[in-house]
């Protein structure tokens, strides 16, 4: 009888000895699995990257970048702002660029063979294209002005009866500015004739939105119109918004650009720009992410 209890004793034990065995191995087994990569950081990128940006990013855009630098210490960026016209006429003729953004479609269709405004040379990264934000403009008028423009009735009155500069200056982009052709679908829908109101002297023309803003905010133009970033970061109170049936849509699309020399640092770059906390930096001036 003892003996038989013995065996039975020893045969528990065994078993327990056994499942211990199995637990601990566990932990191993599962320290061998791979980590999800998903949720691994991205290696920080170095060396220079080139950016040309639409003259309306220039103190958000400065912001952003910043930033991606406190995650990127050993990268460079240099950008470059202007028109999106000017912006597109140095890349074509060989300006160093890795990130390209525009204040509209058109400048970077011209460059994108995926485009029905193609022009016969791709400078885009196929697959790196995106619509980054949207952007409004608005019309906005000398601080010490009296005109009483305060909306969009009464800047087409004030428009209409002016005769010559001498009694109104309106500024805007010229033809080749994002923001000179969205002004110019405003005027056509407002009901307003551009070449007539330039012919009177009325127009004082802009070579990029940023000297729209500066005419306005310094008196030598009575009224223009701008972004709504731009106004802002003037410290400038819009009289009126155009809302999609006055201007369209104001997309700012970016993209990679095919002879980048530095195309793992301009893609994260890019990438960067599209996450929450640069987005949180775009919205604050008044940009709004595409949806």
């Amino acid at each position: 009888m003892k003996k038989k209890l013995f065996a039975s004793v020893l045969a528990l034990a065994m078993v327990f000895s056994m499942a211990a065995c199995g637990t601990s191995s566990t932990p191993a087994d599962s320290a061998a699995e791979p980590a999800d990569s998903s949720k691994t950081a991205a290696e920080p990128v170095s060396g220079d990257i080139y950016v040309s940006a639409a003259a309306s990013m220039t103190e958000s855009l400065d912001e952003v970048i910043a930033l991606f630098k406190e995650a990127n210490p050993d990268a460079n960026v240099i950008t470059t702002y202007d028109s999106s016209g000017t912006l597109k006429t140095q890349i074509t003729e060989g300006a160093d660029c890795d990130v390209f953004i525009s204040a509209a479609q058109k400048q970077m269709n011209q460059m994108d063979e995926t485009s029905e405004e193609f022009e016969g040379t791709n400078y885009v990264l196929q697959g790196s294209r995106v619509d980054l934000l949207e952007n409004t403009c608005v019309l906005v008028t000398n601080p010490n002005g009296d005109k009483n423009i305060t909306d969009w009735q009464s800047f087409v009155t004030a428009l209409s009866s002016a005769q010559s500069s001498d009694d109104l200056i309106f500024a805007m982009g010229n033809a080749d500015v994002p923001v000179g052709a969205y002004t110019s679908k405003i005027l056509t829908a407002l009901g307003l004739d551009e070449a007539a109101l330039a012919s009177k002297g009325i127009i004082s023309y802009g070579s990029n939105v940023k000297e729209v803003t500066t005419q306005v905010s310094e008196g030598s133009a009575d009224c223009g119109i701008i972004y709504s970033t731009d106004a802002y970061s003037a410290g400038m109170e819009p009289a009126a918004t155009a809302d999609s049936s006055l201007a369209g849509k104001v997309i700012y699309p970016a993209a990679v650009m095919a002879n980048t020399k530095n195309q793992e640092a301009a893609e994260a770059f890019l990438k960067f720009l599209q996450t929450d906390e640069a987005m949180a930096c775009f919205e604050k001036v008044g940009f709004l992410a595409v949806k």
